[in-house]
Formats: structure tokens, sequence, C-alpha cells
């Protein structure tokens, strides 16, 4: 798993992965990840989407400064509807900088 480093980040955007249906997940949260890994896991979210994927792993979570990039950042990866790129993106850092360097928010 490939985790950036997490501390003083406003919102992370996180990538998991269900070995039961071969499936990954992308969501954005202002919350602790390992948090909300847990949520996604719980017999409480019984009735949410990622319910029948249980368990999940954590197999990449982005640093944003911000809640807007992070929703940002999240939606370009769900536009790519692309497994090889969910996989690139594990792989490679210079494509991670990439991307949050694309949807950086610039200060006024």
């Amino acid at each position: 798993m490939c985790k950036e480093s997490v501390s003083f980040a406003v919102a992370h955007v996180y990538i998991l992965y269900s070995k039961k249906l071969d499936r990954y997940y992308i969501g954005s949260t202002a919350l602790n990840v390992e948090e909300r890994l847990a949520q996604h896991n719980s017999v409480q979210m019984a009735t949410a989407t990622t319910s029948r994927g249980q368990p999940w792993e954590l197999v990449l979570v982005l640093k944003c400064t911000s809640r807007l990039q992070a929703q940002r950042v999240e939606g370009h990866i769900k536009r790519m509807k692309s497994r090889v790129y969910l996989q690139n993106l594990q792989q490679y850092d210079t494509l991670r900088a990439k991307l949050l360097a694309r949807y950086a928010i610039q200060d006024s």
C-alpha cells in the first residue's frame, strides 16, 4: 500500500480495493483515513454501497491541502474509469504528484 504523508492535510483522497468483488472504490474525506476505512468495513454500513465488497483494503491515500482539491482529484480519478490508471497511480510517484499539482488550490 502506498500512503502519502498524511500530517497537516485538510482532506484525503483514498482508494480501496475489494478482493471479494475485484473492484476499486474511490472516495475523499476530511476524516482520518483509517477511521473512514473502518466505517466502510463496519457492520453498521450494511446498507451502504460498499457493504457488498467487505472487507475493503486501503491501497492508496493522497494528501490534499483542501476539501475542494480532494473533491476535484476524486472526480478526476472517477472520470478516468480505468483500472490501469488506478494501478499506475499506486505505482508511480510522479503521476500522483502531477495529479495533485493539476488541482492545487492557489492562494489568492
